[in-house]
């Protein structure tokens, strides 16, 4: 069961069960059968701490209800499955945020399979996810936030064209803040 959504989000266009391929990964719309790995990534302390995040804590059962009903929900997220080319999903990331009227969205990744760390797997995933944003509707600015000592997110985003823009300070962590606008990404495309 595939999860579909309308997306009329600054004319970003829906997967509609198709996935979007680069050169190690695919991103496709997230589905149900994503629920054991979501949860099990979310109850790890360490996947937790990457995002600065609590660690969760409520049973497979109540997760897996409030998971069906996060597939349905109509808001300004696009979120999406990493998987490998052979089909495995290794994680997530979402476009969310979304704002029309400034023509800005955030972005967020999570690889939650540790054996595909390290290995340029997130760094695929990001570009697929900016390009597809940029060709697909008529948002302007892609920005993040990391933890400022989360190195090694930060070399990815630096690799797929995010340049900082600043710090924040929120619940107690550090993150620095990126960005990458359309006319960067137009740039480092031609």
């Amino acid at each position: 069961m595939i999860f579909r959504k309308s997306y009329n989000l600054a004319g970003m266009k829906p997967l509609g069960g198709n996935v979007i391929t680069g050169l190690k990964t695919r991103l496709r719309e997230k589905k149900l059968s994503d629920v054991r790995n979501d949860y099990n990534w979310q109850s790890d302390p360490e996947m937790a701490k990457l995002d600065a995040a609590p660690t969760l804590e409520m049973s497979f059962a109540i997760y897996l209800l409030d998971y069906s009903t996060l597939l349905h929900r109509k808001d300004n997220r696009y979120p999406l499955a990493v998987e490998t080319l052979e089909g495995k999903h290794i994680g997530n990331c979402t476009c969310y945020d979304i704002n029309d009227k400034k023509g800005e969205a955030q972005v967020g990744i999570m690889i939650g399979d540790r054996d595909y760390w390290d290995k340029g797997y997130g760094t695929d995933a990001i570009n697929i996810l900016v390009d597809h944003v940029f060709n697909t509707s008529t948002l302007n600015r892609l920005y993040l936030k990391t933890l400022d000592w989360n190195e090694r997110a930060h070399r990815c985003f630096v690799k797929c064209g995010f340049i900082d823009c600043g710090q924040l300070k929120q619940g107690g962590h550090h993150f620095v803040l990126m960005e990458l606008k359309r006319e960067q990404w137009e740039e480092r495309r031609s």
